[in-house]
């Protein structure tokens, strides 16, 4: 039986005991606790009644937690799959409305089906080409637009009835001199304690102790004054059942079709964190993490929820770090959480229903501010501007497009940013430090990439000399289709320099990958040195490329002999196909072997 329940749910199961069960229920306590408030502001920011963010913590954080690879995270509603289906659902039909909670269930099924299959089929390393430069571009474009969506709750003016971002913000602008007293010096209080909690007591569930203390002050000062009207304040209301209800998600079959594309979208965005966050929070326990396993738990608890009336959920940062900091030891925390959870909304219900919107609308600024992650901005422009480039754009496309084109640019932006990367593959010239006792093997100097740029002799070109027959290359990248036309423009500019090195002798232990095209120009470069008088050498080429050749018959054409195991070899064996009357009148003199030739 204990093994029946290894396989299906994984390892983790031989470490359960009394002791770990303890330390569990703690840590779920905690979880229960922290996810309250943050349930109920991120189903407000879905467009979805309250209580399916609290649904949304309850069965997807059992299902993923059971299925998936990670011990310690724990699944449920974030503000980026809050926000990416609010604005990709609120074009199609009014939020909160019938219709679009079905749609909201719908497209969860289609997003944990998209994921179940890519754990299926073994494409989990499909995430590792969402690059965090995009992943935080998008973040901190859904920090601005969660900022910018709890205005009006903040201010006290109701929605406007179109959709989108400048919509709201010209509803703003036009409504702000209306702004309710009430709703804003609830917020205040609100944001002031959860801010200070989280300085001050960071280990405190501070968005809950801010909730509360924004509710109270609510209650205490409706009753004392007559100053501030607070009877105008929305509230959250009366929640319907607190546990999931079975339903089948109902909607036309002409949806389905444009509902596809945004599940799409959202299942890279949920696949994007989801990993992340089970990386980041491995990197802390030490374990092991299973993509294609994470995926498949992720994409079952997502079928099972929205069967349910949970909406899109993935790993939560937000619960997963202190549930690891608590001394969750499995994933039964989770479990224990979402119990917890259940009879903490049954029991305290009547209390949920008066807290102000306006208190849950400056707990999203609160977030909205964290988000944003100004260090981490001024971090990535000076690790790198290409970097910086692309979490911008793509941060810029998420507050001014749709959500799934933002996510999916930023995706393509950094793939063509490592591309350009990986087609110019550095090419440096190799000499020997004559200043040197030892006399090192060094980096010369940047082999020029056109031929406008080499103008000098070679003994004029660097600091230090260069043999005037041999020119020593490194080879530091993959030569690829992409990166030929780097490649050979390079090659090119080094035989039509004034006075030319005719033989080339490649060091190809960095040379990692090279295809058919790849293999075609070295061939060239091999036709076009023999031709000026000279020849072609490698050191060191890598099992990798030799295949290659081998299959292409360019290790035919190159001969064997012209292959080195080391640079020694390689330079004893060259040095006797050079031309002696050259070497008569040189004065560079770098190699051993030079000692030995008549000097001028």
């Amino acid at each position: 039986m204990l093994n029946l329940f290894e396989r299906l749910f994984g390892t983790w199961v031989r470490e359960v005991s009394a002791r770990t069960l303890r330390a569990d229920g703690m840590a779920g306590l905690l979880g229960a606790v922290l996810v309250l408030p943050q349930g109920i502001a991120f189903a407000t920011l879905a467009g979805l009644p309250p209580e399916y963010g609290l649904y949304t913590a309850i069965v997807p954080c059992i299902i993923a937690a059971l299925f998936g690879s990670s011990w310690h995270v724990m699944s449920g509603p974030t503000n980026a799959n809050s926000l990416a289906m609010f604005a990709m659902l609120s074009p199609l039909t009014m939020a909160f409305s019938p219709a679009y909670i079905q749609m909201a269930l719908v497209v969860t099924v289609m997003v944990g089906v998209m994921q179940w299959l890519i754990g299926t089929l073994r494409l989990g390393t499909l995430a590792n080409f969402i690059s965090p430069a995009a992943l935080f571009g998008f973040t901190s474009g859904a920090a601005v637009l969660i900022g910018v969506y709890a205005l009006p709750d903040l201010l006290g003016i109701g929605s406007p009835g179109a959709s989108g971002a400048r919509a709201l913000l010209q509803h703003v602008a036009a409504q702000w001199t209306w702004a309710q007293p009430a709703a804003l010096s609830v917020a205040a209080v609100t944001a002031l304690v959860a801010l200070a909690l989280r300085r001050w007591r960071p280990h405190w569930p501070y968005m809950l102790v801010g909730l509360a203390s924004a509710t109270l002050f609510a209650w205490v000062v409706a009753g004392h004054t007559e100053v501030v009207s607070f009877s105008s304040l929305r509230m959250v209301g009366a929640m319907e059942v607190p546990w999931p209800r079975f339903s089948v998600p109902q909607i036309t079959l002409s949806s389905v079709s444009e509902l596809l594309g945004l599940a799409f979208a959202l299942t890279i965005v949920a696949l994007g964190q989801s990993i992340s966050i089970a990386k980041a929070v491995a990197a802390r326990s030490g374990q092991r993490i299973d993509a294609n396993r994470e995926f498949r738990g992720q994409g079952l608890s997502n079928i099972v929820g929205g069967f349910f009336s949970s909406y899109v959920s993935c790993g939560s940062l937000n619960r997963s770090m202190p549930n690891l900091q608590a001394g969750a030891r499995t994933p039964l925390a989770a479990v224990f959480s979402a119990v917890l959870l259940l009879i903490l909304v049954a029991v305290s219900a009547p209390l949920l229903a008066k807290i102000p919107m306006a208190a849950l609308a400056a707990l999203l600024l609160v977030v909205a501010i964290s988000l944003l992650d100004l260090p981490r901005w001024r971090q990535l422009r000076q690790l790198s501007r290409t970097e910086f480039g692309v979490a911008l754009a793509t941060m810029m496309a998420t507050v001014t497009i749709r959500l799934e084109i933002a996510i999916l640019l930023g995706t393509l932006l950094s793939l063509m940013s490592f591309l350009y990367r990986t087609s110019r593959p550095a090419m440096r010239t190799m000499g020997f430090d004559s200043t040197s006792p030892d006399r090192q093997f060094v980096v010369i100097d940047e082999a020029p990439s056109s031929a406008a740029q080499v103008t000098a002799a070679p003994t004029e070109a660097h600091a230090l000399p260069e043999c005037p027959q041999l020119k020593l290359l490194r080879m530091e990248g993959e030569v690829y289709f992409g990166a030929t036309q780097h490649v050979a423009d390079t090659l090119h500019a080094l035989r039509h320099v004034s006075h030319p090195q005719k033989h080339l002798l490649v060091m190809g232990k960095s040379m990692n990958f090279i295809d058919l095209a790849g293999a075609e120009l070295w061939e060239g470069e091999l036709i076009a040195r023999r031709a000026m008088g000279g020849d072609l050498y490698f050191h060191r080429p890598r099992p990798e490329v030799i295949s290659m050749w081998k299959t292409t018959g360019f290790t035919r054409l190159l001969g064997p002999e012209h292959q080195f195991p080391d640079k020694r070899t390689a330079i004893a064996t060259i040095f006797h196909q050079l031309d002696p009357d050259i070497c008569k009148h040189c004065t560079a003199r770098i190699f051993w072997e030079c000692k030995t030739a008549p000097g001028p």
